[in-house]
């Protein structure tokens, strides 16, 4: 009886971290945030299922493979964003028009596809500002 309420109680907040990213998808406004919805309340949403999956079942091999499959999400999910991220931003996605900071502009040469550090454009570092 236990395990069954910690298991629903697990589901509900699973589930409730999943209809955030959901909403998230379709309510921000540019892919930056939309990807950020998606990866923080998804990834969390889908650990919490497979936690539940894994006190439900209680056995060592369901367990196992459930706590790999959250820490292969909790590793790939911010790497799929990071790479999602920048080639929206070298393909030019617009950003939001709210948007307060762009700290790529005037950094990314689009022919070579190479970012130029701060440090090489800082005359006061050195650099060729």
């Amino acid at each position: 009886m236990l395990t069954e309420i910690l298991c629903s109680i697990l589901l509900l907040i699973g589930g409730f971290f999943m209809l955030i990213a959901g909403i998230g998808v379709v309510r921000l406004p540019d892919i930056y945030l939309r990807m950020s919805a998606t990866t923080k309340a998804a990834t969390f949403g889908v650990g919490f299922v497979l936690l539940s999956a894994a006190f439900f079942f209680d056995d060592f091999g369901v367990t196992m493979r459930a706590l790999a499959a959250i820490i292969f999400l909790l590793l790939t999910a911010p790497v799929a964003a990071h790479v999602i991220a920048r080639s929206a931003y070298l393909n030019g996605a617009p950003l939001w028009k709210d948007t307060l900071c762009d700290e790529l502009r005037g950094k990314y040469d689009r022919k070579s596809h190479e970012l130029s550090s701060i440090k090489s454009q800082d005359p006061e570092r050195g650099g060729k500002f």
